[in-house]
């Protein structure tokens, strides 16, 4: 474990090591309002290198993690890149069953719970078990850290070696695993940022969350954590602490911006609140920017597919009708769209979006026959529908089983959204796949209203069939809720609003909704 010759090949750990000792003492992580400096995080990552070698990770080990946004959590999957070993954070998936069949299925070789998680950890995982701040003191890692001293660890990491396995959000079923190796993501997260961004992260420690902490330490900036996501706290933060980055998931984006504490923050730090999604009505991302400034950037991607397309705005200052788009595709980002018969669709034409590029995961871990429908000669299938126009920009209609073409249109969950959310009383609207397909049903919708307003269910099905057609109106079931159920991610609960859809059809509930909670938005679009 002592320092020697570097490797010829330098992983993206690598090169985060350099920064952090270039910027020793400048703060690179704000966690609980409290700093850590450069040399601080830099020795701790060496110091759980030799924690996690005691424990026997190697080369070619797998560390699994159930991680809480925390130092630790970041410091503990560096050293195990360090080590040349696969890291993972593992999803809190709801059911211990599949939360324990998706652990035994990963096979790790050490399966790590911190204090906040280790109700996650399933009785039989078939893993060495390790923990931090919580279990017997022989299996405790951060002891084990704290009394390792802090030389430099030569990397182990070899560039075709498997790096890191990152899960997908699981919403339309069990979580999916996409590996890279270690040159694929390290070239990655090598994107130039500067040193004086300030990334914040209030949420589950998912694919795109990794991507940026990497790149922003990486490139000598700082990340402020946060133990997990309310509009409230985001709004005081960004404010507090001068953020000049943030990244939310739609859902999150239009809690956020619905705020009423939107109108008293200082936000004129930010620089980029970057939202991920591919399918949301323009009529929303509009209001966002009225409300935030043109700081939106929408990104379209996947833990599968990387990174595929960007609308910033320098795109939609300047054409305001590219807010229907999911942007430009990435320089190095192949894009082909399929249609039913297997010929490939020229502009303007709808199909199935496929996807090629260095960023393309290599594939599932574990999961042979998922990848097999997934990946295919160097492609990744997203299952997304799409087209791209004439000008270049790609647009996402839905996930293919929120798609349906009705009296010859092609219908997305946008076209049910859109005439929804014109509404007065209606803040925000959202339309799935229903679960319920053999009722003669196409989409679960859900309706949320302004504080203060009633919903009006049936209203909402006149103004539906009005846009989009009474064959349309036919095929939605609807409910009317305070607010949209969340997963752990901050996606949509595909489950919950099928369940919620469900129950208000058979209790006839087409009536208003009651008062949302106090500190909900409570003011409608001026």
């Amino acid at each position: 474990m002592e320092t020697c010759d570097k490797a010829a090949f330098r992983s993206y750990v690598d090169v985060l090591l350099d920064r952090l000792d270039a910027h020793a003492g400048r703060t690179v992580l704000r966690y609980l309002d409290e700093d850590v400096t450069g040399a601080a995080f830099r020795a701790s990552i060496y110091r759980y290198a030799r924690a996690l070698a005691s424990f026997g990770v190697t080369r070619h080990a797998f560390v699994a993690m159930f991680a809480p946004n925390c130092p630790d959590a970041l410091a503990i999957r560096y050293a195990t890149n360090l080590l040349g070993a696969t890291t993972m954070f593992l999803p809190a998936i709801e059911s211990a069953e599949q939360r324990a069949a998706f652990v035994t299925r990963m096979q790790p070789t050490l399966l790590i719970a911190f204090a906040q998680t280790k109700h996650l950890v399933p009785a039989h995982s078939g893993a060495q078990l390790a923990y931090v701040g919580a279990g017997p003191a022989r299996l405790r890692l951060d002891i084990r850290a704290r009394v390792q001293h802090d030389l430099p660890v030569q990397s182990r990491a070899r560039p075709d070696d498997l790096a890191v396995v990152v899960s997908s959000g699981g919403s339309t079923g069990a979580p999916k695993a996409s590996r890279r190796s270690f040159a694929a993501y390290s070239t990655m997260v090598s994107a130039p940022s500067p040193e004086d961004r300030r990334q914040l992260v209030n949420g589950a420690l998912a694919y795109l969350s990794q991507v940026l902490v990497d790149n922003t330490l990486s490139g000598g900036g700082t990340v402020v954590l946060k133990t997990g996501y309310d509009p409230a706290d985001t709004l005081a933060t960004i404010e507090a602490e001068r953020i000049t980055d943030v990244l939310l998931v739609e859902p999150q984006l239009f809690e956020t911006m619905d705020h009423p504490d939107v109108h008293r923050c200082d936000l004129s730090s930010l620089r980029s609140i970057a939202h991920i999604g591919g399918s949301a009505p323009a009529i929303l991302r509009r209001r966002a920017i009225r409300r935030l400034g043109p700081v939106l950037t929408h990104m379209y991607g996947a833990s599968e597919a990387g990174l595929v397309s960007v609308l910033t705005p320098s795109d939609y200052l300047v054409d305001a009708s590219l807010l229907d788009s999911a942007g430009r595709i990435r320089s190095g980002v192949d894009v082909r769209i399929r249609r039913a018969d297997g010929t490939f669709a020229h502009h303007g034409q709808h199909g199935a979006i496929e996807v090629k590029s260095k960023a393309v995961a290599q594939g599932y871990h574990r999961q042979p026959i998922e990848a097999a429908h997934k990946f295919r000669d160097g492609w990744c299938l997203t299952g997304d529908i799409g087209f791209i126009d004439a000008k270049g920009y790609l647009h996402v209609t839905g996930r293919g089983g929120d798609v349906a073409e009705i009296d010859g249109a092609v219908i997305g969950p946008a076209q049910i959204e859109t005439p929804l959310c014109a509404l007065p009383d209606v803040r925000y609207a959202r339309a799935i796949a229903s679960g319920d397909a053999a009722r003669g049903y196409v989409w679960d919708v859900v309706v949320v209203p302004w504080t203060g307003r009633r919903v009006d269910v049936a209203r909402c099905m006149r103004a539906l069939e009005s846009a989009c057609g009474a064959s349309v109106a036919k095929a939605v079931r609807m409910a009317a809720l305070q607010r949209v159920p969340l997963t752990e991610q901050g996606k949509v609960n595909r489950a919950a609003i099928t369940f919620r859809c469900r129950d208000a059809s058979k209790r006839g509930l087409e009536g208003a909704v009651s008062r949302s909670r106090l500190n909900a938005p409570s003011e409608a679009p001026a």
